[in-house]
């Protein structure tokens, strides 16, 4: 198979990239390019030169693959291509639909001209893999969008649509037409026209604001702590400002490889081949039939039952939830009003928009209404009787064939399925993080009796929604909240230790994480888990290490952020958590009830405290099978839990570091406490002797 084929379409080449899926810059594609072009040239016949994707869009830009290993010797590269366009006599046109990104939109910018179909998009996204662009793209987009348009898509490594992308002078027209016919017309008549045909690399940078790439640096200092490649993006970005062009590009490409040989990228290109391998389900034909799921319904109008609701009016499916009282029905609708209300008075959304995405819901009081659903979300409360109930009723109610799905952070999904035999096929979990319209983590949870088609089309369901669906087995807490466990009792049990929440806070701040497990926890609820320790004592909360403080509080009627004091005090109208002396006391009084001698703990015991835990037990959940594999485990704490992108997710980041140093410290930590998230997993042991990461292994099955 050619991956670039060459034809004449009314004396113009026509130059097809067809690499499927995304027509990436593998090997091969560059030279096919080159070669069109030279052949174009050779040809009197031919005026112009047309480069246009085959399939869903143009060229999505490199081969990441080729970031980790050397791009094969003698073969053309993306340079040579860019080389050949800019040296081209006849007129090279970029032919845009789908997506032009990273090398793809810079192989365009040295096009001589750039035409786009009007649903496409174009960018830069290298930053979300660790370094910004590396082949011109930070010399070229600003001499034709201005400085401060490509310092922002460059810095994000968010695209702009096509109208947009014209008004900024990144392209020259959007076709209405047929992409094809209107591009070879557009490149015969400049082929024809006799006049000289424009290099971005020759246009001029105009800086109106020298103030800009400080003030940028000062605009992300947030969102990209602890990161460098959006501040090598600024860099690189000055240098289109204060250099020449080939001094530019000469900066350019060494700010680009020391970033890429970082830990930040190859964490952040780890991500990016995570997402693509969560799509892959063992044991499962990836061509298996879909159910048609073209109207849903939702069993609560809680937190919960309000975000999962909004989440089928935004992926366009009529959804009726259900809530049995008026008031609370009345509430939730209102609170889904006010959120879409609130996304329109930002610009995010239109009110015709708005208004269509309310009038796909419908309120009702009657579990009945719900008849003819193809899919049913169960959010109600986190107990088992109350689910068990609510699926009784469905099964009377629902259609045959009705997918039904309970949203439960913790609870046995194969004893609701079991508790409605005649559907066991038809059911399994799909756990919402909240707020629910906005996380993109769903966690699918697998039944061992559901029927492949359902599982797959709940997948399909969930990447409808814009979630990042992963598949994990049934086990207490699944992935996510089993993992939790550790993390946060590790991190209330050195409260009573003698730490500080703030301390143990600031400590996983500056690892990276969105928030500190004590300002979670606060944020959270204290009384979630204060109800689930009663439950499990039959009315009385254990008091286990680590429980001792937070039943104290919740005792006090301090729940965190919602009562306004937790583990921290927190003012009217002011989320941000203060010190509370309070807790130092409760912190004596829980070591002196456990009989331990409170002492200073240092910030590396603080960390490896609360994320070898992590480690450990996803590593465990591993063994047993109810992970895929690891990379799925780093994705549900990367867009759940707050982990910090740079770092690659938690199993990932121990490589980094070494698992036999992890599994030292597990072992160590294990004998001095006793704690079953300390317990050494088998897995783990055997990475670390065997000098291996996470990658290196290949075993387990859902």
């Amino acid at each position: 198979m050619n991956l670039v084929n060459y034809e004449i379409s009314d004396r113009v080449a026509v130059l097809t990239v067809d690499n499927p899926p995304v027509n990436a810059l593998s090997p091969g594609v560059p030279k096919g390019i080159v070669e069109g072009v030279a052949q174009a040239n050779k040809d009197d016949d031919v005026v112009a030169i047309v480069l246009i994707g085959a399939g869903r869009g143009f060229i999505a830009g490199a081969d990441i693959r080729f970031f980790s290993k050397p791009w094969p010797e003698a073969e053309e590269s993306l340079s040579d291509v860019l080389k050949s366009f800019e040296d081209s006599p006849k007129p090279v046109v970029a032919a845009i639909h789908g997506h032009a990104l990273g090398g793809g939109l810079e192989l365009a910018l040295s096009c001589h001209y750039r035409v786009i179909v009007s649903m496409a998009k174009v960018g830069q996204p290298e930053v979300k893999l660790g370094f910004p662009p590396g082949a011109g793209g930070t010399q070229r987009l600003p001499r034709l969008a201005g400085v401060e348009a490509a310092l922002d898509m460059i810095v994000s490594g968010d695209p702009v649509m096509a109208e947009r992308a014209r008004d900024l002078g990144i392209v020259d027209q959007v076709i209405k037409t047929d992409l094809l016919e209107g591009a070879v017309a557009f490149a015969a008549e400049k082929g024809l026209s006799g006049i000289a045909h424009p290099l971005v690399r020759n246009l001029e940078v105009k800086l109106d604001d020298p103030d800009i790439f400080d003030r940028k640096r000062d605009q992300i200092k947030h969102r990209a702590r602890g990161m460098r490649a959006p501040y090598a993006c600024i860099e690189c970005v000055e240098a289109a400002v204060a250099m020449s062009f080939e001094e530019g590009i000469v900066r350019e490409r060494e700010i680009f490889k020391n970033c890429v040989g970082t830990t930040e990228s190859r964490a952040m290109r780890h991500v990016f081949f995570a997402e693509r391998a969560a799509a892959k389900i063992s044991g499962v034909d990836r061509d298996t039939p879909r159910r048609p799921l073209a109207s849903a319904g939702v069993v609560g109008a809680g937190t919960m039952g309000v975000g999962i609701t909004m989440n089928f009016a935004n992926a366009g499916i009529p959804v009726t939830v259900v809530e049995q009282h008026t008031e609370a029905l009345d509430h939730g609708i209102a609170t889904i009003a006010k959120n879409y209300a609130a996304t329109v008075s930002k610009g995010r959304l239109s009110q015709a928009e708005m208004d269509r995405r309310m009038g796909l819901i419908t309120p009702s009081t009657r579990l009945e209404a719900l008849e003819q659903a193809d899919i049913i979300v169960e959010a109600v409360y986190e107990e088992m009787p109350a689910k068990k109930e609510v699926f009784a009723r469905l099964d009377s109610i629902a259609k045959q064939g009705a997918i039904l799905t309970s949203n439960t952070s913790y609870l046995n999904i194969n004893e609701i399925a079991d508790s409605i035999a005649g559907r066991k096929g038809t059911v399994l979990g799909t756990h919402f993080f909240s707020p629910a319209n906005v996380m993109r983590l769903l966690e699918v949870v697998r039944t061992d009796t559901v029927d492949d088609d359902v599982l797959m089309s709940v997948l399909d369901l969930g990447r409808k929604m814009g979630k990042l669906p992963i598949v994990s087995g049934v086990c207490h807490g699944f992935i996510g909240n089993r993992m939790l466990e550790g993390y946060l009792g590790e991190a209330t049990i050195m409260v009573e230790e003698g730490a500080t929440p703030q301390q143990i806070d600031r400590v996983m701040y500056d690892f990276g994480m969105a928030m500190g497990p004590l300002a979670v926890a606060d944020l959270a609820g204290l009384d979630i888990g204060w109800a689930k320790r009663k439950a499990a004592g039959g009315g009385q909360a254990a008091e286990k290490p680590g429980a001792f403080i937070a039943n104290r509080l919740c005792e006090l009627g301090r729940y965190g952020q919602k009562t306004g004091r937790g583990y921290y005090i927190y003012e009217s109208g002011n989320r941000a958590p203060m010190p509370d002396p309070e807790i130092e006391n409760l912190s004596r009084q829980a070591a002196e009830h456990f009989g331990v001698k409170q002492r200073t703990i240092s910030d590396q015991e603080i960390l490896e405290r609360c994320m070898y835990p992590l480690v450990n037990i996803g590593t465990v959940i591993l063994e047993e099978g109810f992970a895929l594999r690891a990379s799925d485990i780093d994705l549900v704490y990367l867009n759940g839990y707050g982990f910090p992108v740079w770092r690659g997710g938690p199993l990932h980041w121990a490589g980094t570091i070494g698992l036999d140093s992890v599994a030292e410290a597990v072992r160590r930590y294990s004998q001095q406490t006793g704690s079953d998230h300390w317990k050494p997993s088998a897995l783990l042991e055997e990475l670390a002797r065997e000098g291996k990461t996470f990658e290196d292994w290949d075993g387990g099955k859902t």
